[in-house]
């Protein structure tokens, strides 16, 4: 009988473990079945289950961007022409009192927007230390499903139509709003984005003086989305390899690792920018060979004209692959084990003046 009690208590334990209730007598009863088919209760009584393991912590969430210093602005506003309307967001820096400041336009990638584009380069922080103006051009969703600038399309490779003539008159409306400096005008973007930063160089030169390139493709790489897929995997076409730039300054990034973009076009960008300029086949390269630390290895090539002033730069990340070098996680398609691309195009930009 002291057994069956026990046995009874250690039963109502662990059902309140498991159950996390108790339970009354009643419910361990086996009414209406006869004696002889009862099973015997056990002599040993096995201790009640250890609680249940705490569950696993959640995955941390991704970085968030630093909060900007006091007195800066990030603001939308919005363009329309004949070819059609794009928002766009405006960085105005905390040092800004009406002064002229240079101006550079940033074109995001597939899938990306003006906010995840920003906190991945960074550029408003390097924009902050170096005092000038960043307007990044939004991608609609009506244009292109996966938001892509659409540098393929043969429509949006001719001056004074399709997303080329939108961009360039964003550029121009910030121009005429806000005191830019003359001649300080520059234009980057990272893959759709660096694809169409190069045509809208090609077909504005008056308006921008240096092109800067992630991942990107030149000038007349593709004519249709066929040509474009083609490009992308293997590189420009040979006929659009003869393709001619504006031959403005061009600072180039791309990871040797890239399996969306292949490096080949970094190449082809290189040689298009030199061909371009009336001087580019006179330019004098020199190689620079280094790594960042607990990073990626690169190799830097410059090419100078004979007055000292750069014409083109080209980082080759190694091990790299179809992300933004020295990017922050707060942001889409970045590496931060790169070089900041950032601050090297940036500090590129600031070498160049236009006329």
């Amino acid at each position: 009988m002291k057994d069956g009690h026990h046995w009874l208590k250690q039963v109502r334990k662990t059902a309140r473990l498991l159950f996390g209730r108790a339970f009354t007598d009643s419910a361990f009863r086996t009414p209406g079945i006869p004696a002889a088919f009862r099973l015997p209760r056990p002599e040993r009584i096995f201790d009640a289950p250890p609680p249940a393991q705490p569950p696993a912590p959640l995955p941390s969430p991704p970085p968030r961007a630093p909060a900007a210093p006091a007195g800066t602005r990030f603001t939308s506003g919005t363009y329309t022409n004949g070819a059609g309307t794009r928002h766009y967001k405006l960085y105005t820096p905390s040092c800004w009192k009406g002064q002229r400041l240079p101006l550079v336009i940033m074109l995001h990638g597939c899938g990306q927007d003006p906010d995840d584009f920003a906190a991945g380069t960074r550029m408003n922080a390097v924009a902050e230390e170096r005092r000038c103006f960043v307007v990044y051009p939004a991608q609609s969703a009506d244009a292109n499903h996966a938001r892509c600038w659409n540098w393929f399309s043969a429509l949006d490779q001719k001056h004074g139509q399709g997303e080329p003539s939108i961009i360039a008159g964003i550029a121009q409306d910030i121009m005429d709003r806000y005191p830019v400096t003359p001649g300080q005008v520059y234009i980057a973007g990272m893959s759709a984005g660096g694809a169409m930063a190069v045509i809208v160089g090609t077909l504005y030169p008056e308006l921008f003086s240096a092109v800067g390139v992630h991942s990107g493709l030149p000038f007349a790489a593709a004519r249709d989305l066929p040509s474009a897929l083609s490009a992308m995997k293997r590189g420009a076409a040979s006929s659009a390899r003869e393709a001619r730039s504006a031959g403005l300054p061009i600072i180039v990034f791309h990871g040797d690792r890239d399996t969306t973009v292949h490096p080949a076009n970094g190449e082809e960008l290189m040689a298009q920018g030199l061909r371009s300029h009336p001087l580019g086949g006179s330019a004098q390269p020199s190689r620079v060979a280094g790594r960042v630390p607990d990073g990626h290895a690169y190799t830097r090539v410059k090419h100078w004209l004979h007055d000292g002033s750069p014409l083109a730069e080209h980082w080759v990340i190694h091990g790299a692959g179809h992300a933004w070098s020295g990017g922050s996680a707060a942001g889409s398609y970045t590496d931060h084990k790169g070089p900041d691309a950032s601050r090297e195009m940036m500090r590129f930009f600031s070498t160049v003046r236009g006329s």
